[in-house]
């Protein structure tokens, strides 16, 4: 029997799926771009967009989303298991193929979590909004 309420493991339920839908279309969108399909990579793109809102609609029914600090707090222990625990136990379960993307993962985990950190300072240290690194500033001028 479940510890928490039905209906706040049907919202988690509900925006998992949305938010793997929303990766899967985006990864359709991708191929649909390399296979030279721009309009059908624009309509994954859109659905994608629009499972992401699912998902992030859930998400705040099921109190997940609090506010800064307590978001952030979130967002770095879920980046530390991921880092610590959940990514080396499957590299230490799986054939070395599989365990070679696993690595590659860990090491943008790695970033991930430093990138959080960062956040985290600058947050505690800003007295209005945070500033955007300089390489997030390169990417929105393109």
């Amino acid at each position: 029997m479940s510890r928490i309420p039905r209906s706040l493991e049907y919202l988690k339920t509900g925006f998992t799926a949305e938010a793997v839908s929303a990766a899967r279309f985006r990864a359709y969108a991708a191929q649909a771009e390399k296979d030279g399909r721009p309009n059908l990579s624009r309509r994954w793109q859109r659905l994608a967009a629009d499972k992401d809102a699912l998902a992030v609609k859930l998400l705040g029914k099921a109190g997940q989303v609090r506010g800064e600090a307590a978001d952030l707090t979130s967002a770095i222990e879920e980046e530390r298991y991921e880092n610590d625990v959940l990514y080396p136990k499957i590299v230490r379960d799986v054939d070395q193929a599989t365990a070679d993307v696993f690595l590659q993962l860990l090491e943008a985990q790695k970033a991930h979590l430093r990138e959080l950190e960062e956040l985290r300072r600058a947050l505690t240290s800003a007295t209005g909004d945070v500033a955007l690194p300089a390489e997030v500033d390169q990417v929105q001028a393109r």
